[in-house]
């Protein structure tokens, strides 16, 4: 991307700092709606190239640049999340969202908003958590964005309409069903504290292969789900119930004898790394519920864990 006027337009575009820095929002935003580092970063790229494919008349012309990425970020997220629904179809084993490491740009990075009641609306640091994207992953793609938009990012929804191509009540009503799924959904999100030490507990049952703690830090009725894309091995249905999960990951455990473990944050939770051989293997994610680990999200992906080879 150039920031070259083209011929004939005269000198650089003055909004080019103020047009580049929404560049951390766009790909909050579209991460939160797409669940992929990947494909958020191209949905950024397609909208700049979008911006910059007008003419510098046209650029001037824009009252909100800002406002108006978004919603072309926005429309391209809708776009990608009804053919997604196609794409997962064909993917092999379960789909997670992409883990990300702990780095505090995924989490800060925009304070604007208007409109209404806060209480109706969820921080960015709890939207960026792998139990909350993975209620999103069950929502409709208009739903997902009405409540995106809204609740987490506060456009009013006078704007996310125009974005949904719905009208402003009907976005309400989207973002309310969509609220409403999230609270049934989740479990109320246990102190970060609290959670490292459940994670904890969990990473020296499995490195000392106790299958009594391994069963006794885990819900009885906890699910474990595996995502290795048909790239390396996973399992390929989720693995339900405490016994079941203590006794795979003991026999993971005694295949695979030289992982290491490392407690890391993941989407800004407690979560763990394992390494074989110098290389990331697997990232887990964790729900808690009742102090106790209820849902367990393994990536084994190596596309999906581009990010962990070069994190900090």
């Amino acid at each position: 991307m150039t920031s070259q006027s083209g011929p004939g337009e005269g000198p650089p575009d003055p909004s080019l700092t103020a047009v580049m820095s929404e560049r951390r929002q766009l790909i909050n935003l579209a991460y939160r709606l797409l669940g992929s580092l990947a494909d958020a970063e191209d949905v950024v790229q397609e909208t700049y190239a979008r911006w910059y494919a007008m003419t510098q008349r046209e650029r001037q012309a824009v009252v909100s640049p800002g406002a108006w990425l978004t919603k072309v970020a926005g429309r391209i997220c809708l776009d990608l999340l009804r053919s997604a629904r196609v794409r997962r179809e064909s993917y092999v084993g379960e789909w997670i969202p992409e883990p990300l490491p702990g780095r505090t740009e995924w989490i800060t990075g925009w304070s604007g908003g208007t409109g209404a009641d806060p209480a109706d609306r969820v921080t960015l640091g709890e939207s960026l958590s792998m139990a909350f994207l993975v209620v999103l992953e069950s929502m409709t793609p208009a739903q997902r964005v009405a409540f995106i938009l809204h609740d987490v990012f506060r456009y009013p929804f006078a704007d996310v309409a125009e974005i949904v191509g719905r009208s402003p009540a009907a976005c309400r009503q989207l973002a309310t069903s969509a609220r409403r799924r999230i609270s049934e959904a989740q479990p109320s999100a246990a102190p970060a504290a609290a959670s490292s030490e459940v994670v904890r507990a969990f990473k020296e049952a499995w490195e000392a292969k106790d299958i009594d703690a391994l069963v006794g830090v885990l819900d009885p009725d906890a699910t474990a789900v595996g995502d290795g894309g048909g790239l390396v091995s996973a399992e390929p249905h989720p693995v339900h119930g405490s016994g079941p999960i203590a006794r795979y990951l003991v026999e993971l455990r005694d295949r695979a004898p030289d992982l290491t473990f490392q407690e890391r944050t993941v989407n800004g939770q407690p979560g763990l790394v394992a390494q074989q051989g110098g290389t990331i293997a697997v990232v887990m994610a964790f729900g808690l519920a009742g102090g106790r680990i209820s849902r367990i999200w393994a990536v084994r992906n190596p596309e999906k864990l581009r990010p962990w080879t070069t994190a900090g």
